[in-house]
């Protein structure tokens, strides 16, 4: 079976690397080197994508856009050093992926990480990568560090990385202007905010304008902003547990803030511990498996 290929905008999306730079990286430094199809159009390979995932981030991390791409080229050309795990004639093995980026977990192998969740991303369509691999990875990892099965730098590692390339899908994600307006952020004294990215992935693809505002959002200045912009729906994040007492307080402080007739949905662990607290507060609790449209009608 022939290497399935995307077209330019297509690759953009998935690397998070828009199409113009794609192609003026291609003239100014020869990689990556697309193929064509009959017609005339640029066709990426998977190999491709990663390689312009990886440049992206050699460039964010300081080094000089030449330098990365002779780098990511370097690295390219010695070859992976995880095996695929995409089998052409299988199609995608999502449990496959999920098992070895847990297995690089224990070994402290955050390249082995990387390589494999580029080749998620690079065989599926971002919320399927999301739905399939991502969300269910980071549940998994967190039920291994509270089963003390995997360490605290072992989470991280992981944790990094799915976060990374959350924000990579995020900034290839529709930009929506459309009436339909969520706010999104974690509680106070929240700090682990890629359940909230995975959140905003769904929602700008569902044709929803989204205002990210990340972990530990003030509770007056959330407040401020949900009175002024007037949306939809307000989403927060609340995944570490500070007891039934500490987690009302927090709450009902958040609702006091925020404007009445807004709709609250709360998810995470700590929301789902505490659901019986957030309805008696006038939020709504995000279960994981509940339909997402749930969240906008």
């Amino acid at each position: 079976m022939a290497e399935r290929t995307y077209r330019i905008h297509t690759a953009a999306e998935l690397s998070g690397v828009s199409a113009e730079l794609i192609r003026a990286w291609e003239r100014r430094y020869g990689v990556p080197r697309p193929q064509r199809t009959p017609a005339g159009y640029r066709v990426y390979t998977g190999q491709d994508v990663a390689l312009l995932r990886r440049m992206k981030q050699l460039t964010a991390e300081g080094m000089s856009i030449r330098e990365a791409a002779a780098w990511a080229s370097r690295e390219a050309a010695q070859g992976p050093e995880v095996p695929p795990l995409l089998d052409p004639g299988e199609g995608p093995r999502p449990e496959a992926w999920r098992q070895a980026v847990l297995a690089a977990a224990e070994r402290y192998d955050q390249v082995a990480v990387s390589q494999v969740l580029d080749e998620v991303l690079a065989a599926l369509p971002p919320l399927k990568a999301f739905d399939e691999v991502l969300a269910p990875l980071q549940r998994a990892v967190g039920d291994r560090w509270h089963a003390g099965t995997l360490t605290v730098a072992q989470e991280h590692l992981v944790s990094q990385v799915v976060r990374a390339r959350l924000v990579s899908l995020l900034h290839a994600a529709p930009q929506n202007a459309g009436h339909r307006h969520a706010v999104l952020g974690c509680f106070p004294d929240e700090e682990h905010e890629v359940g909230l990215l995975g959140t905003a992935l769904r929602l700008r693809h569902a044709g929803l304008r989204v205002s990210l505002l990340g972990p530990r959002v003030p509770v007056k200045e959330l407040g401020l902003m949900v009175a002024q912009l007037r949306p939809h729906l307000v989403g927060l994040s609340a995944v570490a547990d500070p007891g039934a007492a500490a987690f009302e307080q927090t709450l009902g402080a958040l609702m006091a803030a925020l404007p009445p007739g807004v709709s609250v949905w709360v998810g995470g662990p700590a929301a789902l511990r505490h659901a019986s607290l957030c309805e008696r507060h006038g939020a709504r609790v995000f279960r994981p498996g509940d339909d997402w449209a749930a969240l906008w009608t």
